[in-house]
């Protein structure tokens, strides 16, 4: 039995983002496009036999015990009635706060690594199921495949999509999940689309002339910074805002013209260039090691 494993946590865009209605218990319907990415979080998972789970290194302004990581691992554990623990060391590489469900993920992740290290031997949709109660986006990437999703976001179609080049760039500020979808300003009435006219021309500009984000509005008139970096990259196609924000991104043909994008949004955004997939790159790891 392998008592180490390390795995990439990877970052996801909401292609497009439809707010469809909101329900009693304040929850909003919505329909989506995950597209996974081949970029993401390291995470090294270590077990351990005396219980303990330990996630370094501390990151700022984030109590150890609210990471989603931490969370998923004291979840699981409980989920199993196991005596086992684990250490789990987290390298950062997407930035927090930016609509590329770096936490989720890195719930997911810990979920799945835990399952194979702990010999638990649980499907996966049980672990979706578990991923749900830490949030809407864990699901996708415990399934890890790129998805249509429905109802809060754990309704999951899994698609083959086109794997196209993306510039995303990173305006400076912080969103607030809970003020977009709060607000009084919030499209929350985009009539529902089925699966097959929402992929039609999928991967083409088509895609994103028929489709939206129903958050940008708000996102945008509340934090200037993601409406210059919109503004920035409709230069290139079709600047959209992933989530809630505050990461904005752009499709482009191949790596080359991404990378050229990437060096003039150098001197203005923090940014990179990431490679839709179609599986995440942990979901693989998982299969090459059992």
């Amino acid at each position: 039995m392998d008592f180490d494993l390390t795995l990439t946590s990877p970052a996801k865009l909401n292609l497009f983002l439809h707010i469809n209605g909101r329900r009693a218990d304040g929850y909003h319907e919505l329909q989506t496009l995950f597209q996974l990415l081949d970029v993401g979080d390291r995470m090294h998972f270590r077990m351990r036999r005396d219980g303990l789970i330990r996630l370094t290194p501390e990151i700022p302004g984030v109590v150890m015990e609210q990471n989603l990581a931490y969370r998923a691992a004291r979840l699981l554990q409980a989920h199993a009635n196991t005596s086992l623990g684990v250490e789990i060391d987290l390298h950062k590489r997407l930035p927090m706060g930016g609509g590329l469900g770096g936490g989720s993920s890195n719930a997911a992740t810990t979920l799945l690594a835990l399952n194979q290290l702990w010999s638990l031997n649980l499907p996966n949709i049980t672990l979706q199921k578990i991923g749900l109660q830490l949030g809407a986006d864990v699901p996708v990437f415990v399934a890890g495949k790129s998805a249509f999703a429905e109802g809060v976001g754990e309704q999951l179609s899994p698609m083959n999509l086109q794997e196209n080049y993306f510039l995303v760039i990173k305006p400076n500020c912080h969103v607030s999940t809970a003020e977009i979808f709060s607000h009084q300003r919030l499209t929350r009435d985009t009539p529902k689309i089925k699966i097959a006219p929402a992929l039609e021309g999928l991967g083409s500009e088509e895609l994103f002339k028929h489709t939206r984000n129903d958050c940008e509005d708000v996102a945008t008139a509340l934090y200037p910074e993601i409406r210059e970096a919109i503004n920035w990259l409709n230069q290139f196609g079709h600047g959209r805002l992933t989530g809630t924000g505050a990461c904005c991104f752009c499709r482009f043909e191949n790596k080359v013209q991404a990378q050229r994008a990437l060096t003039e949004a150098q001197s203005k955004f923090e940014g990179f260039i990431a490679r839709g997939v179609n599986f995440s790159p942990a979901i693989e790891r998982l299969n090459e090691a059992g």
